[in-house]
């Protein structure tokens, strides 16, 4: 195994899931960073961003949050707390996070997303690094297999379009954003790279197909490793299969990246039917003999729609 020490992690998406990764990799003496999707526009981030014309703020809350020390628990709690209610006003207080209340104050104040990432950091002692993937606002929409053009990450993260038929190719407007120069030389300089656990569609696939992130991420000399979730998102990723997950990035990147899959083997928690999810098979992967397929039991017991996060950095550091 590599002198964990000097590893510098990147880790891709900011979802959920990435959350979940970084409260297991934060216990190891790494050197994290983090990458995070601007397509987000629904729900309080997508509020704010409109209203205030912002950067969307929410995975980068969430990514700090999950990397505060263990015994900030009551902070923490603090900077996720929702407020009660759901009125959709872009300006009213209800169903805001008040992290990105304070992401939204330092941003008016400094009028930089940098400095309000930054001040975000340093009030709860995180020192991480968080990177949006792009310095602009980008707006995601999708071709469904039936040919239709779906617009708005919300749309397609809600799967408001109509079934059977998914998702074919998903796009970024612009097309090719401005990416700062650190988020290149961050992916340049790593030793390990990581994308997922997180929603295909609406988290994985808006950082990697950035254009200038997706060439540093093939030019990287970094190990390449992809997170597959524990089950399959309602409509978004419905039916799929393990090797649906590497031809759905091999279709978008003209390539699979990924020289390790990290994949969970441990069925045996039921998933409650009234989130309509189901295990991701673990099938035949014959056209991807080249990828290295790590197995385990890195479900969450007591929520199988999520990874154990420590089960899963395990394993993830292990593979290094």
């Amino acid at each position: 195994m590599a002198d964990r020490i000097t590893q510098k992690i990147v880790c891709l998406g900011g979802g959920i899931g990435t959350s979940r990764l970084l409260r297991g990799l934060k216990k190891y003496p790494v050197q994290i960073s983090v990458i995070t999707s601007m397509a987000d526009d629904g729900g309080s981030s997508g509020r704010l961003r409109k209203a205030y014309n912002i950067m969307p703020p929410g995975d980068v809350v969430s990514c700090i949050a999950a990397m505060m020390d263990d015994e900030d628990k009551e902070l923490e709690s603090l900077l996720l707390y929702r407020f009660p209610g759901n009125d959709k006003k872009d300006k009213s207080i209800d169903g805001h996070k008040l992290g990105n209340l304070i992401m939204l104050a330092e941003l008016q104040r400094t009028h930089d997303f940098y400095k309000a990432i930054d001040a975000t950091k340093k009030m709860v002692g995180v020192s991480a690094n968080f990177y949006p993937a792009t310095d602009q606002r980008v707006h995601l929409w999708a071709i469904t297999k039936d040919g239709r053009r779906v617009h708005t990450e919300n749309t397609l993260d809600l799967a408001m379009y109509s079934e059977p038929y998914g998702l074919k190719k998903v796009y970024i407007n612009p097309a090719k954003p401005i990416v700062n120069s650190k988020v290149i030389d961050c992916l340049i300089d790593a030793d390990i790279i990581i994308s997922g656990p997180g929603d295909l569609y609406t988290n994985q696939l808006p950082v990697l197909i950035v254009p200038q992130i997706r060439d540093a991420l093939l030019k990287s000399k970094a190990k390449k490793i992809f997170v597959a979730n524990i089950a399959n998102k309602p409509f978004e990723t419905k039916t799929f299969a393990l090797s649906d997950f590497f031809t759905a990035i091999n279709d978008h990147l003209n390539s699979f990246p990924f020289e390790t899959v990290v994949v969970n083997n441990n069925f045996s928690n039921s998933i409650p039917k009234k989130y309509k999810y189901k295990y991701i098979a673990i099938d035949e992967l014959d056209k991807y003999s080249q990828v290295k397929i790590l197995q385990g039991d890195i479900v969450n017991s007591e929520f199988p729609l999520y990874h154990d996060s420590d089960k899963l950095a395990e394993i993830v550091m292990n593979a290094v």
